[in-house]
Order: C-alpha cells, then sequence, then structure tokens
C-alpha cells in the first residue's frame, strides 16, 4: 500500500547544534508526525507538520489514567551518505504488542514504518555524522479523550519526534567505560502479569524513586531484582542485562515482566553466532557475587537503544562492591557495541540482514 503523508514546512528553521556536543534529548528537529485514530475510522490522516507545543484539555485521559505507549529506535547515515534503520520491524510489532496491553488500537505494522519513514528523509538533514551519534526516534500514542472513566479511550493522537543525540560513551576519553549500578532490593520494577514487557510511561516513572537511591550511592543505574521474591536479576534500568559467567552468557527469560529489547535480541544472535553459549534463564543475585568471588563473573553488561552496550565494572548490592573485570570493559562487551555499530552505520557488512535502507 502506498500513502502520501502531506507536510507544512516550518517558517522558522533551527540552527543545527555541534555534532560533538549533542547530549540526549537536547535538541529537536523542525518537524514531527502526527496522525490521528477515531473509533470507526481507524488511524487517519497522517501528516508532517512543524515541531511544536501539543494542545490538551485538562481532562484528557493520558493526564489522569497514563494510557500511553511509546517506542524508542535510531536512523543512521552511513560513510557513502545512505540513510539506514535498524531491524525498524522489530519496533512495529513491539508497538502492537504495547498497544494490545494498554487498550490502544492497533496499527498497521506498514503504516507505523512508512510514517517513520517519511519523517527521517523529511528531517534528512539531522541526521548527524560524528562518530557514536544518531537521530534518535520517538513514536508515541496518547489518548486524548475527556472523561474520568477508567476505561478505553475512543480517541488517540500518534506522534514522532526526532532528535540527534550523541554519543552514549565520550569518545574524546576512550569510550566504553564500566559504570556503577545499584541493585534494588526494596522497590520493584515490574510482577508478572503488570506492563513490565511493554513500554509504557508508568513503567518509567515507578522507577524513579529507585534511580534517586542509585544516585544516592554514587550509581548511575539501578539493577532491578523480581517482584516476587527479590532475589533473581532481571533488568537494568530501561536495559536489559546479561552476565558472563565462567564463557557462559545468562540473561533473564522473557516469561512476563521483562522488556523484549530488540538489542537484547540482536546481541543473542550476535553471542551465538560466536559460539557463545547463551542461556534466558533465572539467575540469583548471590549466585553473581558467588562468581564474583571464585572468580568466574567474566562480564556484566547491559544492552538498549540509547547506549547499544553499556559494560558494567561494579554492581553495588546490600552496601557492598561486586566488582567485575577490574571494574574496566570486557573483551566480548566491546566486541558486541563494536560490532551493532558497525552494522547500524553500514561500516560492517550485515550479514543478518537487519538494516533497511531507506535512501
Amino acid at each position: 500500500m502506498s500513502y502520501n503523508f502531506p507536510a507544512t514546512r516550518t517558517t522558522n528553521p533551527k540552527e543545527k547544534p555541534d555534532q560533538s556536543d549533542l547530549g540526549f534529548g537536547r535538541y529537536f528537529t523542525d518537524h514531527m508526525f502526527i496522525m490521528d485514530y477515531d473509533e470507526g475510522e481507524g488511524w487517519h490522516d497522517g501528516r508532517i507538520v512543524p515541531y511544536g507545543p501539543i494542545s490538551l484539555d485538562p481532562a484528557s485521559c493520558v493526564l489522569h489514567y497514563s494510557q500511553m505507549m511509546f517506542e524508542g529506535m535510531k536512523a543512521y547515515k552511513s560513510a557513502d551518505g545512505h540513510v539506514m534503520l535498524f531491524r525498524p520491524e522489530m519496533n512495529a510489532k513491539r508497538l502492537n504488542r504495547t498497544n494490545e496491553r494498554m487498550c490502544i488500537p492497533p496499527m498497521d505494522e506498514e503504516l507505523f514504518l512508512e510514517a517513520v519513514k517519511a519523517i527521517v528523509l523529511y528531517e534528512e538533514d539531522w541526521i548527524p555524522t560524528y562518530p557514536g551519534t544518531a537521530l534518535y526516534i520517538r513514536p508515541y500514542i496518547i489518548s486524548d479523550e475527556i472523561s474520568f472513566s477508567v476505561e478505553p479511550s475512543k480517541h488517540y493522537h500518534f506522534y514522532i519526534i526526532l532528535t540527534p543525540v550523541g554519543a552514549y560513551y565520550d569518545i574524546n576519553r576512550g569510550g566504553l567505560t564500566g559504570s556503577h549500578i545499584y541493585v534494588e532490593d526494596e522497590y520493584v520494577r515490574a510482577a508478572v502479569g503488570g506492563t513490565g514487557f511493554v513500554k509504557c510511561g508508568g513503567n518509567y516513572a515507578g522507577g524513579m524513586r529507585a534511580t534517586v537511591n542509585a544516585l544516592a550511592n554514587g550509581c548511575k543505574e539501578v539493577l532491578w531484582l523480581d517482584a516476587k521474591e527479590k532475589k533473581y536479576v532481571e533488568e537494568v534500568g530501561t536495559s536489559n542485562a546479561f552476565f558472563m559467567i565462567n564463557g557462559e552468557v545468562i540473561t533473564a527469560p522473557l516469561y512476563g515482566s521483562i522488556l523484549p529489547g530488540i538489542t537484547r535480541d540482536t546481541t543473542i544472535q550476535l553471542l551465538k553466532s560466536w559460539g557463545i553459549t547463551v542461556r534466558e534463564e533465572r539467575l540469583a543475585i548471590e549466585d553473581v557475587k558467588k562468581a564474583s568471588e571464585d572468580g568466574t563473573l567474566d562480564e556484566v553488561w547491559a544492552t538498549g537503544t540509547a547506549c547499544i552496550i553499556s559494560p558494567i565494572g561494579v554492581l553495588r548490592y546490600k552496601g557492598e562492591d561486586i566488582v567485575i573485570n577490574g571494574g574496566g570493559v570486557g573483551e566480548v562487551s566491546q566486541k558486541l557495541y563494536d560490532t551493532i555499530y558497525g552494522i547500524q552505520t553500514g561500516a560492517i557488512p550485515d550479514e543478518f540482514g537487519w538494516t533497511v535502507t531507506i535512501k
């Protein structure tokens, strides 16, 4: 199916920021994508408009009951000028899994992908090319129905906004570093049967208290434990967690409280292609501590769209530090980062068919 999205060009284009100092979410492009949903009509009137504030009634459902969802993905520009997305079909599938859980109407996956391509190409000159950078894409859906009834709405808005983002790690200071992570054993992120496996705002708002605890303990992020026993490792903040013990990699299984990360799946496939055993099974934090003590804890890292691979050098648990790989970056973590980012930018051949060239 062919989609035509009319565009209204801004009359006040912004000055492009310095690519060596972009940060994350500090600058937004000139335009955004909007599409509406009405019961009986479906998703309609997709369009590109100048970036700017949106208007909501104070009684809109999203403001009171958080009926919303979002996605996160990136666009890259190769050295020869091609514009590429990375596994966007997985974002489309995950969007509809979240929609189903949040009682938001599904969206045709082709329509979603064409909308993403349209706004990215319209804002192509915002895609940075400095090492480690990308154009971050944030699609999201909100309910703006005026209602205090706790039931699904009949009207929604779909938006896509774009922000050029800098390297997650400081390229000028050697790139990847081992981060300090706080093991949260009081608060929980999600329970089986809840919304832990989807991308909705409430998951992240509920995690802020634990993040404050982490920062107070000199750590960057939180390693969540399971909700039932507070025993088994699950996720690191907004990322999936991997533990390499005695040459084998363990990551939490997708049993309902873990986000099925796209970089998680990419990491698992790459590790297996390199002949490394990957086990998707529960791992107790005490077993991580024991592996550190007996010298079999090789590496720990997190995976996600923003960071790609985030090596973990220290886990702070019950006032003690579990030091991994001397606090530095392991060979496997570094290889994963270099390979994934290389494929995403076209610097490394894509043997898996993951990149989608849209120009």
